[in-house]
């Protein structure tokens, strides 16, 4: 018996000893990180869900009062896209709340999207109805004793790192979209419906896979649920209208999906058989609502399905919102002629009359998106928080530089900073990056937040260190985005250097750009349209190119945004050489001595892979990509450029793609440094106004 008990201690410690070996031989296989990037003005939008009542007489509604605006979510992170249940009393028994309310007429109850704590969530909040009345403040001001609020997706659902929209309650489920889903075929939108029992957390797809859904709207009677969808066509790159047809499906499990209407997105249900929706006209090019009503009887197809247009031309309207078996009035946000501000307005439906709304509430803000109550009685919609131009109410003045994102990666920490182009010091306890409200001014700022310095004035772009000479980092100076003949130049500064001494390192300003320095700190790869054409070249990182220029790649295409790897031994760069001048970009890796050419990431056809960066072990590259398509109508969001773009990582080989930003934004420059930084928000103080951003560009008047 005592010999056994020892062979078991001795097999014990066996197996410690080889969990040890395994677990170190992991951890300096995976050494932890951390990735920086970009979203464009995502720091600044601080959303909240505001809400207005309407009056409402035998022939018309109207806003009654317009300082009973009342913000119903709490002012932490960005909460959007509200919905109020149609049958919201139901809801505390459910989720078994002790503080229900004694009738549904004294608390204003709603579902919305919530992005705090790095990750997106859909909640249900309750706030006391006599809030609303003139001179009251916000439940969170009020720090009102009532208040409820609930995750409705639980921590299995939540562990699912996704984008989440739209949603709606039925019963006892959440239907909405998520993007947690891989679609398997590159440049495919992950975007499908989905429904989760709240209490369960059970999940159902209602998206067939290889189709893509968006901004479902589930019937009154919560049996059908109409969503803007691709189809089987697929995503063209759009990045104005995605040109989506409108399906309707069986809430219950997704089948006896139709296509009832062809153009058109972001559907509304007044009744089961009749829906209002948006589309931007193909000859007149307003963005309008029109009415479809579907059949009663016999078969529902695009040719049964009779279509009006419903608001006319001369001013944008769109994301129109409406109320059960309400045929008198719908909502909807416009954007008149003159104004640079998204605002909501009620359309009389017999009358064919607009009448404004948040105009006289707050005139220069954006309000989108709104939403009805079920009795007609109120008018919800999200705005920035802190008066018109959104104020600095969070954290007195406070903004976050970096946010932190979950993400699966266990071995690495990601933030999205508060501007553009980061880079990491070779320590990885510094951060570079351009400050996008100072017009691309170039700081320099400890991995905390502490000891910002701005290093540069003036309009730049890109940063990377040298790895051998301490505080030096090179940028390019001159507009972004620019033509090949553009005057844009390489400079080095280094930024320990009380005088901050410059050196001017390209002659010529023929677009020079994105430069990234050798390991051993003794050349510089960059692009420059000096021969007509982009192409990378080799520089000495000293002298610039008058101590040695030669060129790497030479072709009537567009070789950009490289890397060189930590080992020396490859460049990673963005090239359109397979299709020039088509905006498809590839990701591609070479030797510094050009050798080795070879395509590492392809998008799909006609996609965009861009901004490569190398791990610090040199073993993978992040890298921003339409890879997983557009997740949400460009239409229910603010400005970007691309509204599609998310940050994914790979081996260098292009295997092992891995997905680590899920939203509707612009994601974009990533960078990848040495240090593990804690995955918390990093604040920092700032005397500038939040929501700058603006609306959608391609919102002509």
């Amino acid at each position: 018996m005592k010999h056994t008990r020892n062979n078991y201690v001795i097999l014990l410690q066996i197996i410690l000893l080889l969990s040890l070996n395994f677990y170190l031989s992991s951890s300096s296989s995976t050494p932890k990180s951390s990735i920086v990037f970009t979203t464009l003005g995502r720091s600044r939008y601080n959303f909240d869900i505001y809400t207005l009542p309407i009056f409402t007489t035998k022939s018309s509604a109207s806003i009654s009062n317009h300082h009973q605006e009342l913000k119903v979510t709490d002012g932490i992170s960005v909460n959007f896209n509200g919905h109020f249940p149609i049958n919201s009393t139901s809801i505390f028994s459910l989720l078994n709340q002790p503080n229900s309310p004694p009738s549904p007429t004294t608390n204003i109850q709603l579902i919305y999207v919530t992005e705090r704590n790095g990750s997106f969530n859909i909640y249900f909040d309750s706030v006391h109805d006599s809030l609303s009345r003139p001179g009251s403040r916000s439940a969170l001001e009020l720090r009102v004793p009532g208040r409820v609020q609930v995750p409705l997706l639980g921590v299995n659902e939540n562990e699912r790192v996704s984008m989440k929209d739209r949603p709606s309650l039925v019963g006892e489920h959440v239907v909405y979209v998520s993007t947690h889903q891989n679609s398997g075929v590159a440049r495919t939108s992950w975007a499908a419906v989905y429904s989760t029992h709240i209490l369960t957390g059970s999940t159902r797809r209602l998206t067939p896979f290889g189709v893509a859904d968006f901004s479902p709207a589930v019937s009154p009677s919560g049996v059908f649920t109409a969503v803007a969808s691709y189809g089987e066509e697929g995503w063209s790159g759009d990045v104005e209208e995605l040109r989506t047809d409108i399906y309707v499906f069986l809430t219950r499990d997704g089948s006896d999906r139709v296509k009832v209407v062809e153009h058109g997105g972001w559907p509304s249900w007044v009744d089961d058989r009749t829906i209002y929706f948006h589309r931007r006209d193909d000859d007149d090019g307003w963005w309008s609502v029109y009415k479809a009503v579907l059949p009663r009887e016999g078969r529902v197809d695009t040719e049964s399905v009779v279509v009006e247009r419903v608001t006319p031309p001369s001013l944008h309207v769109f994301t129109p919102a409406t109320s059960p078996g309400n045929h008198e009035f719908i909502v909807v946000a416009t954007r008149r002629p003159g104004s640079d501000y998204r605002h909501i307005e009620i359309f009389d439906l017999k009358n064919k009359e607009f009448k404004e709304v948040t105009r006289f509430v707050s005139p220069h803000s954006h309000h989108l998106n709104p939403f009805i109550s079920p009795d007609g009685t109120r008018v919800g919609y999200h705005k920035c928080r802190g008066g018109e131009n959104g104020g600095n109410e969070r954290g007195g003045g406070r903004i976050l530089l970096l946010e932190n994102l979950k993400i699966p990666e266990h071995e690495i920490s990601l933030f999205r900073i508060d501007g553009s182009f980061p880079s990491f010091s070779p320590a990885g306890n510094r951060i570079a990056y351009l400050a996008d409200l100072d017009a691309g001014y170039l700081y320099v700022v400890d991995h905390d937040g502490s000891n910002k310095k701005l290093v540069h004035k003036g309009m730049a772009f890109t940063t990377a260190w040298d790895h051998v000479r301490k505080g030096v980092i090179y940028t390019t100076i001159g507009p972004n985005f620019a033509s090949e003949r553009t005057k844009v130049d390489i400079i080095s500064i280094n930024v320990d250097d009380p005088e901050l001494s410059y050196k001017k390192l390209t002659q010529g300003g023929e677009n020079n750009a994105f430069p990234s320095p050798s390991p051993d700190g003794k050349w510089i790869v960059f692009r420059s349209g000096r021969s007509g054409h982009k192409n990378l070249y080799i520089m000495d990182a000293e002298e610039g190119e008058i101590g040695g220029i030669r060129r790497l790649t030479e072709g009537p295409w567009s070789d950009t945004m490289c890397n060189w790897s930590p080992d020396g031994e490859w460049i990673a760069f963005s090239s359109d050489r397979e299709n020039p001048g088509s905006g498809s970009f590839e990701i591609f890796m070479m030797h510094p001595n050009g050798t080795g050419l070879h395509k590492v990431i392809q998008s799909g056809i006609g996609g965009r892979a861009n901004h490569p960066w190398f791990s610090p072990d040199g073993k993978s590259i992040v890298f921003t990509s339409d890879y997983g398509g557009v997740s949400a109508e460009p239409i229910s969001n603010p400005h970007h450029y691309q509204p599609y773009g998310e940050i994914f990582i790979a081996k260098i080989d292009g295997s092992d793609i891995r997905r680590l930003t899920h939203n509707s934004y612009e994601d974009g420059t990533p960078t990848w440094g040495p240090m593990f930084l804690s995955p918390v928000d990093v604040a920092e103080p700032t005397s500038e106004p939040k929501c700058l951003f603006q609306d959608c560009h391609w919102l002509n008047i």
